[in-house]
């Protein structure tokens, strides 16, 4: 027997009609990834798989950022093909949401540069360091991540920070790292690693222009809270 699809619902509700006649703002997130889903199964149309999919985990279209490609699998009807196009859907999300954002990025804004990063560092299990490289201009220049750790602590390497800062000509640093707990309050480590870099980094003639702690949709700036040298 064939899998159902969105033809063999009701025309009123069929996805595709609705995004021809309505436009993709008046669909709901089921129905957009029914779009993506295009087929069901035997017994469940790609309306119902959606909704089954969005009722996971977060209740959301989180899910396709937090289940991995075996969890996704894990969802009846959701094979290695469409368990592959949601990841891609997902990664596209987070590259666009992404890009839209560096035109907005400001040395001076400690908000703008968390903002930059949140998406990307919030959902890591693991501490990864990140540093992202301004010229004298306050030009954004690109960044590297640096090293990653364990759950709670992220190997930090100050010179081959310095090797990327240098490589790229880089006059002006920031320095970010994500707390996988969520709470983005620096610990002492977190304090002694910003002492560590502003002190190389001045040997070198470059400066640490911020340290931003990520956390779940919170973010600490050093700078903000006056915890910098200079």
């Amino acid at each position: 027997m064939s899998h159902i699809t969105v033809k063999d619902l009701p025309e009123s509700e069929r996805p595709y009609e609705r995004f021809r006649n309505l436009g993709p703002e008046a669909l709901s997130d089921a129905e957009l990834l029914a779009i993506i889903l295009k087929t069901g199964t035997r017994n469940l149309t790609s309306m119902e798989l959606a909704r089954n999919l969005l009722s996971r985990c977060q209740g959301n279209l989180l899910n396709l950022y937090e289940l991995s490609h075996e969890q996704l699998m894990e969802t009846k009807g959701i094979g290695t093909v469409k368990a592959i196009q949601l990841k891609a859907v997902a990664e596209l999300s987070r590259r666009i949401a992404r890009t839209d954002r560096g035109y907005r990025l400001s040395l001076n804004s400690p908000s703008s540069i968390a903002d930059y990063y949140m998406e990307e560092m919030r959902h890591r299990r693991k501490e990864a360091f990140v540093g992202a490289f301004f010229d004298a201009k306050c030009k954004f220049l690109g960044d590297s991540v640096i090293s990653t750790g364990s759950v709670s602590q992220a190997f930090v390497s100050p010179m081959e920070l310095f090797r990327k800062a240098l490589m790229c000509s880089a006059v002006m640093i920031v320095i970010l790292h994500n707390h996988p707990s969520g709470d983005p309050a620096p610990s002492e480590e977190d304090r002694k690693i910003t002492r560590q870099v502003e002190k190389g980094a001045q040997l070198l003639g470059l400066t640490l222009a911020d340290h931003i702690v990520i956390g779940d949709n919170r973010y600490y700036s050093f700078r903000e809270n006056h915890m910098l040298l200079t």
